[in-house]
């Protein structure tokens, strides 16, 4: 199955909500990153967040990146998105081990750490990106992400991610949901989302059972009558091509770009995003040095 995104209403239009099956795509990026299950675990929940966040800009042009850094031995986790759902990231230590904190319960908040923050950069086409930023809470992600809606947007947000590792080491179910009230709610309906949203078990249980988003809407919001305006099927697509990774290259000046021509002869660049690996020979380089010389 593909992984998809719904876009919805509840309540009277007082609420929307985004719900996420994105296991396919994430069992993608572990396979392709050889991630270890918490590693898997942090950056799929960002993923699924970054690729809903996506859906929520408003131009096709309009990209996000999203920054989690909280000091703990995954490192920074970088995730990019765009209009349609589809993003690529990475974690810089996706080997990582980690302690449960109960049995089948990973301790991401442990691997990511708390001592940092969650980053949101928004190139909306303008001269200067919009970038909002908070600390992080709990360094599990859904609850980093909620509290950065609520007080950098100003725009108070349920979240909820998940990442099942099945004992195989594959993803058995992966996803989440965003759900945003907005203005004019009144106080009986926010209670009752509250309620409801704090009764659910977690996001993979219902994942696993309500396999469809739709199914997942409905198990989540069904009695506050949601209507479903979009569905989105999305992926993990990296963009990167040999011309911008030649610009890498260049962008290291010419005094190494010499040293690396003469001395190597040749060069090798692996794509952070989607570990493709580059190859350079001597007579691509000196084309490139040329380049940089010229420009000098």
């Amino acid at each position: 199955m593909k992984s998809t995104i719904i876009r919805a209403t509840a309540a009277s239009n007082k609420i929307r909500v985004f719900v996420a099956n994105t296991t396919a795509m994430i069992d993608k990026v572990h396979k392709l990153h050889e991630t270890s299950p918490v590693a898997i675990a942090a950056l799929g929940r960002t993923l699924t967040a970054t690729s809903i966040m996506g859906l929520m800009l408003k131009s096709e042009k309009e990209k996000i990146t999203v920054n989690i850094n909280g000091g703990g031995p995954l490192g920074p986790i970088v995730v990019v998105g765009n209009s349609k759902g589809n993003v690529k990231g990475y974690v810089s230590h996706p080997n990582t081990e980690s302690t449960n904190l109960y049995p089948g319960k990973l301790d991401v908040g442990s691997a990511v750490g708390r001592d940092g923050s969650i980053t949101v950069i928004k190139d909306l086409g303008l001269r200067d990106p919009y970038v909002g930023s908070y600390p992080l809470v709990t360094g599990e992600i859904a609850e980093d992400f909620a509290a950065y809606f609520t007080f950098s947007e100003q725009q108070p947000s349920g979240v909820a991610l998940g990442v099942l590792i099945d004992v195989d080491y594959t993803i058995k179910a992966a996803g989440g949901y965003i759900v945003q009230v907005l203005p004019g709610i009144d106080e009986e309906t926010l209670t009752k989302l509250e309620d409801k949203l704090a009764s659910l078990e977690p996001i993979t249980s219902i994942i696993e059972k309500k396999s469809t988003p739709e199914e997942m809407l409905d198990y989540i919001l069904g009695e506050m009558e949601p209507t479903i305006l979009e569905s989105y099927e999305v992926d993990f697509i990296c963009d990167c091509n040999e011309e911008r990774l030649e610009q890498v290259l260049i962008s290291i000046g010419e005094k190494d770009l010499r040293e690396i021509t003469e001395e190597d002869k040749k060069a090798e660049l692996v794509c952070h995003f989607c570990n493709k690996k580059y190859q350079f020979n001597e007579e691509q380089l000196r084309k490139l040095l040329d380049e940089v010389i010229q420009k000098n």
